[in-house]
């Protein structure tokens, strides 16, 4: 299934549609989340999944598989975070204890956030011309923002077309 069609994804609603970008309200989710000494999307992509799939696929103390949720989540600066959101149905008192202590668990309050997509594949110098493409509409548009930007991909490894990735920025005191 080249698709994520059938996987739960982090709901959000959208507050107001511009031309090249949205405002969305996310509602507050639980994520399990790695960090990953990298800096770079490339270099620390495939660490930080590995580490969190594991997790997901058995890597735990109940040998539990769990579901994968969309999209992934990496916040890339000093280090990269990378999230998976728990499925809706857990919440952290139910969850399996990871076999790896680099897993911690953070649940997100409900959150207003900007957002720009792009498709393809995304590496370093595409996730910052997206960056800045959103950080210049925000600027135009007088909307304040975190300047946290936040990676999203949505598609498996192996889907290779209509691939969907955004970049989202928490906002400042939007209003509508």
């Amino acid at each position: 299934m080249l698709s994520t069609s059938g996987i739960e994804k982090h709901e959000y609603k959208v507050i107001k549609a511009y031309d090249d970008f949205e405002v969305r309200s996310y509602e507050s989710a639980l994520f399990s989340s790695v960090i990953v000494n990298d800096t770079t999307y490339e270099a620390s992509s495939n660490k930080g999944f590995r580490v969190l799939a594991g997790y997901i696929f058995g890597g735990n103390e109940e040998g539990e598989k769990i579901a994968m949720t969309s999209p992934v989540a990496m916040e890339i600066g000093d280090s990269t975070k990378m999230s998976f959101m728990v499925p809706s149905k857990y919440n952290e008192k139910d969850l399996p204890k990871p076999n790896s202590d680099k897993i911690f668990f953070e649940q997100k309050p409900e959150s207003i956030m900007a957002a720009i997509r792009f498709g393809g594949w995304a590496n370093d110098e595409r996730i910052k011309e997206y960056q800045n493409k959103l950080n210049e509409l925000l600027k135009k548009n007088n909307i304040q923002h975190t300047g946290k930007f936040i990676y999203l991909g949505y598609n498996p490894p192996y889907a290779v077309v209509a691939r969907k990735n955004e970049i989202i920025v928490e906002l400042v005191n939007f209003k509508n």
